[in-house]
């Protein structure tokens, strides 16, 4: 009996409470059924929730659920003071505690997530030999007497980034007014820690979430289907897409490149960009199917992002909580499409020096300082231009902190400049006239095949097919631009509409793929040693990739990985189905008789599991 209630109290670090695992659902199923008994009354169920919340992220991240509670508490106070000196218009104070606030909160993210990477930053400018010393776990040996943390080590706590930047928007949210303090500690307590999306989001917004603390619980018949619809969906997504492609294909390629041959590169990369999405939108559809159950909503994260007709949209379909968080507390900000404000530059010139310190290259860091330059001197001397100017600036300022939040490695960084500059080539291609635009990437193609012919690296290859696809294309939608502005005879239709969206599809997909290389290869990796591994093993694979291809062994491996590749297009099949189909499906799933549905819900988890590996895959935005 011991035994057993140890098993089921007491952190192990092996078995974290995972929607995949039994253990999580047998959690639930008591959760619920308590909570059935007093979902009436708000103060008791916010309460109850907020513990069971707790002891949810005790089971998946041991002692860090003290750096919850800190930050949990602290912002609590805080936003009473901030709305105090509202109230009593004193704003330059208000704006001190919300100072405050973001630095506390902030500086806890930076300690656990970036303290290897600055110590890094400072070791390499300065030629010292710093290690990084855990002074949390210091003051917890403190109160031990075995010395039992390890002080040489720190362990990135799971879902931090997530619940801090929730506490940000609490306290902007009341210092901006669009909300007012929450009175009661447990009822915010609730809000910072609910557990369905604690760890991995969606990020929940203090002015979207709170006052829902404060409604009934109401759950009708069609939004119970939904949320069981939800929950399946995710299961599925999860286990059968993410985690079969990984263990079978994408790990072994991405753990060794160099024992793989081009084509296996080129589409471990492709699925991988499948595998995130099916696990991280797989977590986001049960979040929202297990809170829908207890009467609470969740933002919508996903809306079929590989659907995308460019970079811009992608990330208005992606990651949408990030995105709007993002847009909110730090685009606008920084000044939005409007100017350039004090931080545009000082950002500017941090990345600048990031840049020097990491790839030891005074033009690396010459060429983003020039960014700066030459947008102070358009924007003094070319008003009309300045506003645009501006917002792609903030813009890519944005992404590449929306880069850094994801890890401390500057594959990181690389990957989210490179969503940056494709989302600003856009907002440029999107302005030219087409005999501009024809004239710009026929020179474009041109300096690049050049430039392959005279340095026939694997990276140049693969950019002058790339570039020469684009521009073939490219040509052809020029001529047909042409002649339907002298002849009335030839004019778009539905079909040359239809090809021009596949391809705007496929080729914003082909992108985004590219830069997930680098997305992937700073993931699952020791922060110590990140930087180096994760260049490494870009490197390698592009190497590979843009090496020639040996044809003959393509049919082999798609025989040999037959499983793999089916799933892949059914799973890119069902992402690209219309949107009213997808619909029309999920409603009327959640109109069949409860009874059908518990057959469904068996038959569904019976075949879900056939697919369950040894090791349970964990989540792999926890590691963010």
């Amino acid at each position: 009996m011991h035994n057993f209630l140890h098993h089921i109290f007491a952190f192990d670090p092996n078995s974290p409470l995972l929607f995949t695992q039994f253990y999580f659902w047998a959690f639930f199923a008591i959760v619920y059924a308590l909570f059935s008994l007093f979902h009436s009354k708000l103060l008791l169920r916010n309460a109850f929730l907020f513990f069971v919340s707790l002891f949810f992220y005790y089971k998946t991240s041991g002692l860090a659920i003290l750096i919850l509670l800190f930050v949990t508490i602290s912002d609590w106070l805080i936003g009473k003071q901030i709305y105090r000196s509202k109230t009593q218009q004193k704003n330059s104070l208000a704006k001190f505690w919300l100072i405050l606030s973001v630095c506390i909160d902030l500086g806890m993210l930076s300690f656990f997530k970036y303290a290897y990477f600055l110590t890094n930053m400072i070791n390499d400018m300065f030629g010292a030999n710093f290690e990084v010393f855990n002074i949390f776990a210091w003051a917890g040996n403190g109160f031990t007497a075995d010395g039992r943390f390890n002080v040489d080590r720190i362990v990135l706590p799971v879902g931090i980034s997530f619940y801090i930047f929730q506490v940000i928007s609490y306290t902007a949210d009341i210092y901006s007014e669009r909300i007012k303090p929450v009175k009661n500690f447990l009822d915010f307590g609730f809000y910072v820690s609910f557990f369905p999306q604690l760890v991995a989001g969606p990020i929940v917004r203090a002015s979207e979430f709170i006052p829902q603390l404060y409604k009934p619980f109401h759950l009708t018949r069609r939004r119970f289907g939904i949320a069981v619809f939800w929950i399946l969906n995710g299961l599925i997504k999860k286990i059968i897409l993410s985690d079969y492609l990984a263990v079978n294909f994408i790990d072994r390629v991405f753990e060794n490149p160099l024992l793989f041959s081009g084509f296996e590169n080129l589409s471990a990369l492709f699925l991988y960009s499948l595998q995130v999405y099916a696990d991280f939108s797989g977590y986001t559809d049960i979040a929202i199917g297990v809170a829908m159950l207890m009467g609470f909503y969740l933002p919508k994260n996903f809306n079929s992002p590989y659907k995308s007709l460019n970079p811009q949209e992608f990330w208005r379909r992606w990651h949408m909580s990030l995105s709007r968080w993002l847009k909110t507390y730090l685009y606008i900000p920084l000044g939005g499409n409007r100017n350039a404000t004090f931080g545009t530059y000082f950002w500017i010139i941090t990345f600048a020096f990031i840049a020097l310190i990491l790839t030891g290259s005074v033009v690396a860091a010459a060429i983003i300082a020039s960014v700066g330059i030459i947008v102070a001197l358009v924007g003094v001397f070319k008003k009309e231009r300045r506003k645009k100017i501006y917002a792609n600036l903030n813009s890519f300022i944005t992404m590449l902190l929306g880069g850094l939040w994801h890890g401390a490695s500057w594959n990181f960084i690389i990957w989210g400049g490179l969503n940056g500059i494709g989302m600003i080539i856009y907002k440029l291609w999107k302005d030219m006239s087409w005999h501009l635009r024809i004239f710009l990437l026929s020179l474009t193609t041109i300096a690049i095949i050049i430039i392959s012919i005279f340095f026939p690296l694997p990276v140049f290859k693969l950019f002058s097919i790339w570039i020469i696809a684009i521009w073939s294309v490219s040509i052809i939608r020029y001529i047909w631009f042409i002649l339907t502005n002298i002849t009335s005879k030839v004019k778009d239709n539905r079909f040359t509409n239809s090809l021009a969206t596949i391809w705007a599809v496929l080729q914003t997909f082909t992108f985004i793929t590219f830069t997930r290389l680098f997305f992937r290869s700073g993931s699952n990796l020791d922060p110590r040693t990140a930087n180096q591994e994760a260049w490494q093993t870009a490197q390698e694979m592009v190497n590979q990739i843009g090496s020639a291809w040996d044809l003959q062994i393509i049919p082999d491996i798609v025989a040999e990985y037959w499983q793999v590749f089916l799933l892949f297009v059914l799973g890119m099949a069902i992402h690209w189905l219309p949107e009213r189909w997808k619909r029309w499906y999920r409603l009327n799933f959640s109109y069949l008789p409860v009874w059908l549905i518990a057959i469904i819900v068996v038959i569904v988890v019976i075949f879900v599991y056939q697919f369950i590996t040894a090791d349970l895959q964990a989540f792999i935005y926890f590691q963010f």
